[in-house]
């Protein structure tokens, strides 16, 4: 790091201040967290007879502020302990304490005349060459800072955030006029390595990238919805995954992002973009107007363009009806462009089949029509907006992505299309095209982006022609690297890549990463080639998540079949695999991250090193589809009990077996890495990599640096088990939680069967037992449940649904 950050203030305990303080604890940066003190007392300090001066009245705004980050779902916090590290105060207090801090944030209003009051106190405070920054939406960076210092300006910044901090991966960093490039570094390494972020720099224009670009998509999308008439249902169906955007599509996005936000948002472009040539479009809509009269903000006001009904059962959601402005229960969009779309699992396919009818005046249904003037309007803009919210078209793709959730970004919908093609039908509905889309049709490559052998080019403006995209130094992308360089061995599960420096790669490509044959078969093909050709082998993929677990339609086919044979068979190989990767000559290191559930946690507990990211939700969930771990899950759970006891005696054992029966049986799962960690799946040398683009390069250095210290695999493990002492009370406690309607009859039936194989089976008094004879229970466990009736409804209930059903 150029500048160590040490310890950090946020200035305001809002929504965004408290979560950004959350996420700089996350990353182990202790931190200051201020706000104002109250002007007056509310009825319950007066009841308790408080005073302003009273403590608990001075900090009350911040400590709900920090309390509301405590609670919030998704949680801020990775683990209720990363709360320790922020300190509440507040302004008249405890501004002090911005002098120890390395670095600042402001996250007060939105409101250019706070701000700058703000830090006009703050400046009399910081300590020279402190980073200051803001994190404004929006707000000019160059008229926040007028007036300050020359240490301040060169030190000063815009690092935007997008909500809520610790999941959305964009940061707009947006420099001053004054602002020194190794400041401006800094804030990028920081953002980067430490708070796992994806950086893009922005001009100082009226709310920078993402937001301008996503504002303008949602109010055209407003627009073209009137001209259509559509409902808003119908609106989110088209414009959610249909498309590649997250499911929170147009309508549910503003409502978290908040109405009186985007309305804010939409005013500030409108008075300081005066040369756009869509300024009218930064027009309030009159039915965002009307909601904001009466209150109706979105999620945080209960009510905005949806509204949660409470009735007698579920709570249920409602729809507002932009006509009347009165809600009803919400309608299902039906299209039959959408429901041929769902067919197709490319997304640039999809698109290019969703707009074809329009695009070739064919005509397409309502649906296909709002798209195609929809993403049509929004690309142009995009276009248009080249350079003056950034140079390159990289850093606004970048920004859609990672603010936005776009799977695809502006441009890359442009070349999903066919620039050409999109050319022709924008001239004949007579729409110009701007300079950019023009310099590009009268181009060469006739194309935004150009990818050879792994290396991607983009059309820059300035030039005039194709230039490489920057590559982060420090990130392996492995689709990059197949095409490359020659796949060693590969079938239609998995494949092996050389990552360089003698370290192989095995990465899943089925659907979710659900394990079956193929997979375990690549897995002993690399461990095999640790023999002869590499020195290490890396478990990872780059799919939004690592391994959902087993094909659970090939086991529910097999097990309704009653293909024992076949079904012991297959836990068979998969315990084989799992064991070779422990034992594995030359060490093995798993990188899992997002979803790694069941087998693909058992693979990782396997292990000789993990190496997970921060977004890492790692359980053993055999459970909930009424089975055990089988794939040498539960005996991996045991050795952990049994080194966790290992400085005790019985009892410690004891305890120890509880907490991780109680973790299986119950499928936890956990919300976090560092809470992987604390329900015992990572082990204290296990790392985690904030930054998920930097894991797989992470993960490769930490199986290089095993090797430097000259690996052997480990010894075989005996595990010491309690027999009957373990079982009687996992009975007992099983039988309480059935009897107190915590846990179904057949909920007690799968945990008996887990506390049988974690006591050691038939064995009465404690004793230590090799690994295979604790895989021979799983796996004879494994199979009887999988002949039970109920486990079959379990499991097809969950293919249908996705979620476990309590029978």
């Amino acid at each position: 790091m150029r500048r160590p950050i040490e310890k950090a203030a946020v200035l305001g305990a809002g929504a965004m201040g408290s979560r950004i303080a959350a996420h700089l604890a996350n990353a182990g940066i202790p931190c200051y967290l201020l706000d104002m003190v109250p002007p007056e007392l509310s009825a319950d300090e007066k009841r308790r007879g408080l005073t302003l001066a009273s403590p608990a009245v001075r900090q009350r705004i911040v400590s709900a502020g920090l309390e509301a980050a405590r609670k919030s779902r998704p949680a801020a916090f990775f683990t209720p302990e990363e709360a320790r590290l922020v300190t509440p105060g507040n302004f008249e207090d405890h501004l002090g304490w911005c002098r120890e801090a390395d670095w600042i944030i402001e996250a007060v209003a939105e409101d250019l005349e706070i701000k700058q009051r703000l830090f006009e106190r703050i400046e009399a405070v910081r300590k020279p060459g402190a980073l200051i920054t803001s994190n404004t939406s929006g707000l000019s960076i160059r008229r926040i800072a007028e007036g300050r210092s020359d240490d301040f300006q060169q030190h000063w910044a815009g690092t935007h955030f997008f909500n809520p901090p610790r999941y959305m991966k964009l940061v707009e960093l947006i420099p001053g006029p004054r602002t020194l490039p190794d400041v401006l570094a800094t804030l990028e390494e920081v953002c980067d390595w430490r708070l796992g972020k994806g950086v893009v720099v922005a001009k100082d224009t009226p709310n920078f990238i993402a937001n301008r670009i996503g504002t303008f998509s949602i109010l055209n999308a407003m627009i073209q919805m009137q001209g259509l008439e559509l409902t808003i249902e119908e609106v989110d169906a088209c414009t959610g995954p249909a498309i590649g955007w997250p499911n929170s599509a147009t309508f549910r996005t503003a409502d978290l992002v908040g109405l009186d936000v985007l309305a804010h948002v939409v005013r500030n472009i409108y008075q300081n973009a005066p040369d756009d040539e869509s300024r009218e479009i930064y027009q309030l809509p009159s039915v965002v107007e009307q909601l904001l009269r009466r209150g109706s903000l979105g999620e945080k006001s209960g009510s905005g363009f949806y509204r949660r009904t409470k009735g007698d059962g579920e709570p249920e959601i409602h729809t507002l009806d932009w006509k009347t402005l009165e809600y009803r229960p919400r309608q299902k969009a039906r299209f039959a462009s959408l429901e041929a779309g769902k067919q197709i699992e490319e997304t640039r396919e999809r698109l290019r089949a969703l707009l074809d009818p329009v695009m070739t005046g064919k005509g397409g249904d309502k649906a296909s029509r709002f798209l195609w003037a929809s993403l049509s309007g929004t690309l142009l803009y995009a276009a248009r907006r080249i350079p003056e919210i950034a140079d390159r078209i990289v850093d606004v793709d970048r920004a859609m992505r990672w603010g936005f959730g776009w799977e695809l970004g502006p441009f890359e919908m442009w070349d999903a299309l066919g620039a050409e093609r999109m050319a022709k039908a924008l001239e004949r509905e007579g729409r110009a095209l701007p300079e950019l889309a023009a310099r590009v049709l009268a181009s060469p490559e006739k194309a935004f982006y150009q990818t050879q052998k792994g290396l991607t080019h983009y059309f820059d403006l300035r030039s005039g022609k194709l230039e490489p995209v920057p590559e982060l130094p420090g990130v392996i992308v492995l689709k990059s690297l197949k095409e490359r360089t020659p796949v060693v061995q590969e079938n239609s599960g998995a494949s092996l890549i050389d990552l360089g420096d003698g370290v192989l790669c095995c990465e899943f490509h089925t659907k979710m990463n659900a394990l079956g044959g193929d997979i375990v078969a690549i897995l002993l093909a690399g461990v095999a080639r640790l023999e002869t050709e590499f020195e290490a082998l890396v478990v990872a993929n780059q799919a939004p998540n690592f391994s959902a677990g087993a094909n659970l339609m090939l086991l529910l086919m097999t097990a309704q079949e009653g293909d024992w044979d076949e079904l012991h068979l297959a836990v068979k190989q998969f315990q084989r695999a799992t064991m070779a990767l422990k034992y594995a000559p030359r060490p093995v290191v798993v990188a899992p991250q997002g979803l790694a559930l069941g087998g693909g946690c058992e693979i990782a507990l396997h292990a000789a090193r993990i190496h997970a990211t921060a977004e890492t939700y790692m359980g053993l969930v055999e459970a909930g589809v009424g089975l055990i771990p089988a794939g040498g899950g539960t005996k991996e759970m045991l050795i952990r009990a049994n080194e966790k006891a290992a400085s005790g005696g019985s009892l410690d054992l004891f305890n120890a077996l509880r907490t991780i029966f109680e973790t299986v049986a119950m499928a936890k799962v956990s919300t976090s890495g560092e809470e992987a960690r604390l329900l015992g799946y990572l082990r204290r040398a296990d790392g985690i990599a904030m930054n998920r683009d930097r894991q797989i390069a992470i993960a490769k250095e930490s199986a290089l640096a095993m090797v430097r210290e000259g690996y052997h695999p480990p010894a075989p493990a005996g595990i010491q088990v309690l027999g009957e002492e373990f079982l009687a009370a996992a009975k007992l406690g099983v039988h309480l939680l059935v009897r107190g309607a915590y846990a179904s009859e057949y909920d007690g039936v799968v945990a008996r069967k887990l506390a049988y194989v974690m006591a050691g089976g038939g064995i009465t008094a404690a004793q230590t037992v090799p690994e295979q004879y604790i895989l021979d229970l799983e796996r004879e466990a494994f199979v009887s449940l999988c002949g039970e009736r109920k486990t079959q409804e379990r499991i097809a209930h969950m293919l249908k649904t996705g979620k476990p059903l309590r029978n």
